[in-house]
């Protein structure tokens, strides 16, 4: 591979004449810009990342935290950070936890190893005066599904509890009074918040969630099909199923199949995510849009932006809220 001295004694200029064009930096003629620029394509020169770092204290790079590699909520989020990180020719640095204080911390360390200046993170678990002091030391640092006020123009979130309303005062519309809600039982935010919004709606309308139709479980499909499992086993009368998002809602449908209750002629289910898996499930999903990707991108964005050295406006705000996506899983009672 073509070393930039090469390049230099083919152009007939210095190294720091070279520099500067691969920089797009001032003080260089057009003609010698052009001139070099061709002999850098003509012997296919790439710089080096690593010198480059070395010498500028920066690197080129968008780290992202997440708590799962194989979640397609996640892949979604890791995709919406990637084509941030290819419009500005960045590196995209995944560094995956879990749901759990020591693996979210762990997972942050690790980018910061690699001296990242911007890095979206998605943190369930660590503290806001953790999260608070990061922030403080990385200017580049943006939150994603995580609102703190007092640095909510660096957090991207949606509103859980707003979701949870909308959910349940569809489901309201379509005719139903007897719910289920099947939720996760991670120690997090959104299931707690979705769950507020839900009981909002039903204490608007008059409707009261039985504490016998709850269940919690793993946010996937093996999840909700034991929650449906639990709740038939103890004769749980319900028309309508809540669930905390696509995977558990899929996981739910099928428990109902095999027990012969018709969806949505006997129960109508209703995901949250809009997933992949929502479109091509039988019947296909009626679900809550989470537009997790466009979020990703637009912290990722701020990431970028700020870790460069903009200041960010203490009065944004970066609030999203979720749709319905109708599909086949809901009908009118």
């Amino acid at each position: 591979m073509a070393t930039m001295k090469e390049i230099a004694d083919a152009a007939g200029v210095s190294q720091a004449t070279v520099s500067r064009v691969l920089n797009k930096g001032p003080k260089v003629g057009n003609a010698t810009r052009e001139r070099v620029q061709r002999i850098i394509e003509e012997l296919n020169y790439r710089p080096n990342a690593s010198a480059r770092a070395l010498a500028t204290n920066r690197r080129n790079e968008i780290g992202v935290v997440l708590a799962d590699l194989y979640e397609p909520f996640f892949a979604a989020l890791a995709h919406g950070v990637d084509l941030v990180a290819r419009k500005n020719n960045s590196q995209l640095l995944i560094s995956s936890s879990s749901v759990g204080l020591e693996a979210e911390q762990k997972a942050i360390e690790t980018l910061l190893e690699h001296r990242c200046d911007s890095m979206v993170v998605h943190s369930k678990t660590l503290s806001d005066s953790y999260l608070l002091n990061l922030a403080q030391s990385i200017p580049g640092l943006v939150l994603i599904n995580r609102h703190i006020p007092v640095i909510s123009n660096r957090c991207v979130w949606l509103d859980n509890v707003a979701g949870g309303k909308l959910m349940a005062e569809y489901m309201l519309r379509q005719g139903h009074r007897k719910f289920a809600f099947i939720s996760s039982d991670f120690s997090i935010d959104d299931p707690v918040d979705r769950s507020k919004g839900i009981r909002q709606a039903l204490n608007e309308a008059g409707v009261s969630l039985q504490e016998t139709n709850i269940e919690c479980g793993q946010p996937n499909p093996e999840g909700g099909e034991q929650a449906v499992q639990n709740l038939l086993a103890r004769g749980a009368d319900f028309t309508a199923i809540l669930a905390y998002n696509d995977a558990m809602a899929s996981g739910a449908i099928t428990t109902l199949l095999d027990h012969g209750i018709s969806v949505p002629g006997d129960v109508s289910v209703i995901g949250y995510d809009d997933i992949l898996l929502a479109k091509y499930c039988r019947p296909k999903l009626t679900t809550l849009r989470y537009p997790i990707e466009i979020m990703a991108s637009k912290a990722s964005e701020l990431a970028v932006a700020y870790g460069r050295g903009e200041t960010p406006n203490p009065e944004a705000s970066f609030k999203y809220n979720p749709t319905i996506v109708r599909r086949d899983s809901v009908r009118s009672i």
